[in-house]
C-alpha cells in the first residue's frame, strides 16, 4: 500500500469520527490503567459494568490495596480470568505506592514493569491518559492492518512498528482508536461489512463482501459512543486531545 492510500484512509476515518475515544469508562489515569488490565481477553462492556461498581468504592492504589484481593474478586468476577487479574491489580497497586508515590508513571519502561501490564496496556495508557502518539495493537487492529495491507506483520510488535513508520504524523495521535473501532464494528473478523466501509475502495483485501459500497466520504461511520463519566482527567494529564471517556 502506498503513502497516498494510507493518507486517504486516515483522512476519511478522521472525517467520519473526528474525536475518537476509548470505550473504557474512566476518570483518572489510574482508573484507566486498572480498566485496561481488566480488559485483557474481555470486552470493554464487561469491564465497564464491573468498574461502575468498583470505582465508587475504591479507585486509588491505596483504596484498592486496602480492599484486598478477595473483595476485589467479588467486584470483577463477571470478567474472564478475574482471579489472576485481581492478583495483578493488587500487586500493581502495591508497586505504584512503593515505587511511584501512588501515581501512574508516564514512561513505557516503568509501566511495563508493573504486574499485569504489557506493551499494549502501556501504549493505551501513554496514548489515552497522557497524549503520547503511540499505537496499541489489539486483535482487531492486528487483523485489520494485515487484512487491508495497511501495515502487514507476523506479530503485534511488527504491526506496531510498521504503523509508527507509515501513519502520517498528523493522524498518529488517534490512529489506533480509528483502526480499533473500524476493526471492531465494520471490518469484523467473520464477515467484514464492506458495503458500509468508508475505505472500501482503498482497501486491498481481495475477498470483500458484496453489496453497494458506502459513499467515499460519509459524515459518520462509527458506532455511537457510550455514556462517560463527567469527572475530567486532571489538567496536568491532558496533553493534546486526551480522551475522556470507551
Amino acid at each position: 500500500m502506498n503513502a497516498q492510500k494510507r493518507f486517504e484512509i486516515f483522512r476519511r476515518l478522521r472525517e467520519a469520527n473526528p474525536d475518537p475515544r476509548s470505550e473504557l469508562v474512566y476518570a483518572t489515569p489510574f482508573e484507566l490503567l486498572v480498566a485496561v488490565v481488566l480488559s485483557a481477553q474481555a470486552t470493554d462492556k464487561s469491564v465497564n459494568l464491573a468498574t461502575a461498581k468498583l470505582f465508587p468504592v475504591a479507585n486509588t492504589p491505596r483504596a484498592l490495596l486496602d480492599l484486598g484481593q478477595q473483595r476485589l474478586e467479588e467486584y470483577i468476577k463477571t470478567i474472564g480470568l478475574y482471579r489472576a487479574k485481581a492478583k495483578n491489580v493488587i500487586a500493581l497497586c502495591a508497586d505504584l505506592l512503593a515505587k511511584h508515590d501512588g501515581q501512574v508513571p508516564r514512561d513505557r519502561e516503568s509501566l511495563e514493569a508493573l504486574p499485569g501490564v504489557g506493551r499494549k496496556t502501556a501504549n493505551v495508557v501513554l496514548n489515552v491518559a497522557f497524549g503520547e502518539p503511540t499505537i496499541a495493537v489489539d486483535t482487531h487492529l492486528f487483523r485489520l492492518a494485515n487484512r487491508i495491507n495497511l501495515a502487514p506483520g507476523k506479530d503485534v510488535l511488527k504491526v506496531e512498528q510498521q504503523l509508527l513508520k507509515f501513519v502520517p504524523t498528523e493522524f498518529l495521535q488517534h490512529a489506533h482508536h480509528w483502526l480499533i473501532l473500524h476493526g471492531r464494528y465494520v471490518c469484523k473478523a467473520q464477515k467484514p461489512d464492506c458495503p458500509r466501509c468508508v475505505i472500501a475502495d482503498l482497501c486491498e483485501y481481495r475477498h470483500k463482501t458484496p453489496g453497494e459500497s458506502a459513499p467515499a466520504q460519509p459524515r459518520a461511520s462509527m458506532h455511537p459512543r457510550p455514556a462517560r463519566k463527567t469527572e475530567a482527567i486532571a489538567p496536568s494529564h491532558r496533553r493534546g486531545r486526551v480522551a475522556r471517556p470507551t
